[in-house]
């Protein structure tokens, strides 16, 4: 009974072990060719308080290089809706596979 418990105390370790290797790998972009791309609008009140700032993205393409998911990673809350907007009317080359992408949307008055 000893044996089992230890088995099962070393399986779990291990396995916990595991998930957080996985867990700890960075996500991995590829860089595909933007076709077109509209510019953000700046909020007006961003521009009224002077904030400025990065807003970062990960960004979901479509095989045919339009955008089929955006995920916030950073930025000021004003600025981050303005982004997304302009983001997901950006079109990129076409692919045989969907991709992830790294997009940063500067922002400075």
């Amino acid at each position: 009974m000893a044996q089992i418990c230890i088995v099962l105390a070393a399986m779990a370790l291990v396995a916990t072990q595991f998930t957080q290797t996985g867990m700890a790998q960075p996500q991995s972009y590829a860089e595909r060719k933007l076709v077109s791309k509209i510019a953000p609008f700046y909020p007006e009140v961003a521009k009224r308080n002077h904030i400025k700032g990065v807003v970062k993205l990960e960004v979901v393409v479509r095989t045919n290089g339009s955008v089929q998911s955006t995920k916030v990673l950073g930025g000021n809350p004003f600025l981050i809706e303005a982004a997304i907007f302009a983001v997901n009317k950006w079109k990129f080359e076409r692919a045989l596979e969907e991709t992830t992408e790294a997009v940063q949307i500067a922002f400075d008055n």
